[in-house]
């Protein structure tokens, strides 16, 4: 059984941003991902990444210029459509915004390439968590390893195995379920739904449900179909039979303009079904000796305020940032940062329920309009 002086389970954005600033700072850490390896499984689509929170992160982790060059250019553009295809509000991207967007799997490669040899330990899926007492605890992998360690992070996300050690909170469904899609080469199969969605961001919002999606750099579209359903409504769809899966999903579209209807109908590949879930409003936790949490697994909010991963980098800085602080002294390192995560998600939380509810609400449109008329 090894011993490890900090793990780390989880190796999403805030997990590697975590021990990317420990290192910088001189300070090793091990972390343990459940993955087989890097190129697993497609990481996502495009992040903004704010100047508030995912920027003085990767400044910290000594990243900054390295991603700057990974900025998608003309990215922020903005469009929101309603739902017959006219464009109700448009904003060009001028170089200026404060959260240019760049693909997640090269943010996370940007991330990967930066640690030590060693320092992630791959295909270790967390089954089982304990405490030893005095701050040390113990985790049991999948593959059977056991380790053990003087502070444990979780930082695996949603369904967060190590959680159960601070809270028996649990994400609820927040009412939203997505159909995500691509169209990989939209400019010369579907130009005309291609041209609506322009070069950045989109939305089309309507009757409790939409379309999101963002121009990705390598000029393919990504999108999520939202629709307000039941939390069992994405079961009744065989999403292994692409076609019919696709006419389930535009039967709730069925009098949206079609340059709307094809980034479903004509998107390529395999649709992902995914249902929006949250941790309450506020989620906290008593100081508990020898562990913490990070990111989704402390704060999972719905994506509706675009804060999920640029919290979950902000919270890997500020915990390396609390360690190094206060050396030799795990207890207050962890009570300074949890003084401050509880706040940050609370407010971050707070806003993407809001907007979860104005997007989705029967004046959907509108109150985005406003929204961003008044920005």
């Amino acid at each position: 059984m090894n011993h490890y002086p900090i793990a780390i389970v989880g190796g999403g954005l805030g997990g590697l941003t975590l021990a990317r600033v420990l290192q910088v700072n001189g300070v090793e850490a091990a972390l343990f991902e459940l993955e087989p390896d890097a190129e697993a499984r497609t990481q996502g689509g495009m992040l903004d990444i704010h100047d508030d929170t995912g920027q003085p992160a990767l400044r910290a982790a000594g990243l900054y210029d390295g991603f700057r060059t990974l900025v998608h250019e003309g990215g922020q553009a903005f469009r929101l459509v309603d739902s017959s295809g006219v464009v109700r509000f448009s904003q060009e991207d001028d170089g200026d915004g404060g959260r240019p967007e760049v693909d997640r799997g090269q943010l996370r490669q940007l991330l990967l390439d930066s640690l030590a040899p060693g320092t992630v330990h791959w295909g270790k899926k967390a089954t089982g968590v304990r405490a030893l007492g005095g701050g040390e605890h113990e985790v049991t992998f999948a593959d059977g390893t056991v380790i053990t360690t003087g502070l444990l992070i979780g930082a695996d996300g949603a369904w967060s195995k190590i959680r159960s050690l601070v809270s028996a909170a649990k994400p609820s469904y927040t009412g939203i379920s997505f159909v995500e899609t691509d169209l990989r080469e939209p400019d010369a199969g579907y130009a005309q739904a291609a041209a609506l969605i322009g070069g950045g961001m989109f939305m089309s919002l309507g009757e409790n449900k939409g379309f999101l999606a963002h121009r990705e750099t390598d000029g393919s579209l990504h999108v999520y179909t939202a629709i307000t359903a039941s939390e069992d409504w994405l079961d009744i769809i065989d999403f292994t039979d692409t076609a019919t899966a696709k006419k389930t999903v535009l039967a709730e579209f069925g009098s949206w303009h079609e340059n709307l209807r094809a980034l479903v109908g004509d998107a390529g590949g395999e649709i992902v079904p995914r249902r929006i879930y949250a941790l309450p409003v506020g989620h906290s936790w008593a100081r508990t000796p020898g562990v913490t949490l990070l990111g989704d697994a402390a704060h999972l909010m719905s994506p509706f305020a675009g804060e999920g991963a640029n919290l979950a980098m902000f919270d890997g800085a500020e915990l390396a940032r609390a360690i190094v602080a206060h050396p030799g002294d795990t207890e207050a390192a962890l009570a300074a940062y949890e003084a401050e995560l509880f706040p940050r998600g609370e407010n971050s939380a707070a806003e993407s329920a809001a907007n979860l509810e104005s997007m989705f609400g029967d004046d959907g449109l509108d109150a985005t309009l406003a929204f961003f008329q008044g920005h």
